[in-house]
């Protein structure tokens, strides 16, 4: 009778509680949100001292609800709840930090320029860049404004509806840039029908950039991510293979700031 009631007594204390089972979850959770870099399995293991298993059934836990996500490498970073109450602001603060993880990926991917961009009074300005791998193409554009009308990320913005064009000329910047407006609505009607804009020397000459929009609500983009670089490097098969590349991690992160295409397609 002694020892069955000592199992009893074991049993119960060694188990963990509501309480303790929430308390090892907020724990796990806290060091995720509050790191700036992504925090790996290991890492969570040994600071909290939970056994593996444990913890990694609290993480899938957390992963299935939203709070928590892994990143290319597997580290865990805040979740998609996380980062939508974060841009309830939309402050391009804030959009940064969400979109860094998506343009260091496609960075590390293509080896050349990535730019995340905005509308900033009738032009284009980027607010967030991955420098290229290569000394050829390596420009800074960070707080540069660019026309809409010759740029991959202007031409984004105009065919989403996320901009419209200045009334008068359009400039003409070299000798490909389109300056027929007409010319330049079959552009962009091109852009919507294969998800992704292309400027082709049209801005710089023996510079190319593809862009894709990046979505929250509705079809108008709210940012977009170029990819740039000097025309040496982006002949037909590198420009397809580097747009559907663009357009992918523009897309992943779209869906992590709550973009839903179906939801468009029924509106």
């Amino acid at each position: 009778m002694f020892r069955k009631m000592e199992q009893v007594h074991v049993s119960a204390t060694t188990r963990p509680t509501g309480s303790q089972a929430i308390d090892r979850a907020a724990s796990l959770l806290r060091q995720v949100v509050d790191s700036t870099d992504p925090v790996t399995f290991t890492e969570l293991t040994t600071s909290t001292g939970l056994a593996k298993s444990t913890t990694s059934r609290i993480l899938s836990a957390l992963e299935r609800n939203g709070l928590i996500r892994r990143d290319g490498s597997g580290a865990f970073r805040p979740g998609d709840a996380f980062v939508r109450y974060a841009l309830r602001s939309n402050t391009e603060t804030d959009l940064i930090g969400v979109a860094r993880p998506y343009l260091d990926r496609l960075g590390e991917i293509t080896g050349e320029t990535i730019n995340l961009g905005v509308v900033h009074k009738g032009m284009v300005e980027q607010i967030a860049q991955v420098d290229s791998r290569y000394v050829l193409g390596g420009t800074n554009w960070l707080g540069r404004s660019e026309p809409l009308h010759c740029t991959a990320l202007g031409k984004v913005f105009l065919a989403s509806g996320a901009a419209v064009l200045p009334a008068g000329r359009l400039a003409r910047l070299t000798l490909k840039t389109i300056t027929r407006r007409s010319a330049l609505e079959a552009n962009l009607s091109e852009v919507l029908r294969r998800g992704y804009a292309l400027a082709d020397e049209e801005l710089e000459p023996g510079l190319v950039a593809i862009a894709a929009p990046v979505r929250r609500d509705g079809r108008a983009a709210i940012a977009a991510i170029s990819v740039s670089g000097p025309s040496t490097r982006f002949g037909p098969s590198r420009l397809a293979e580097v747009a559907a590349q663009c357009m992918a991690e523009a897309n992943s992160l779209s869906a992590v700031l709550g973009y839903r295409p179906q939801e468009e397609g029924a509106a």
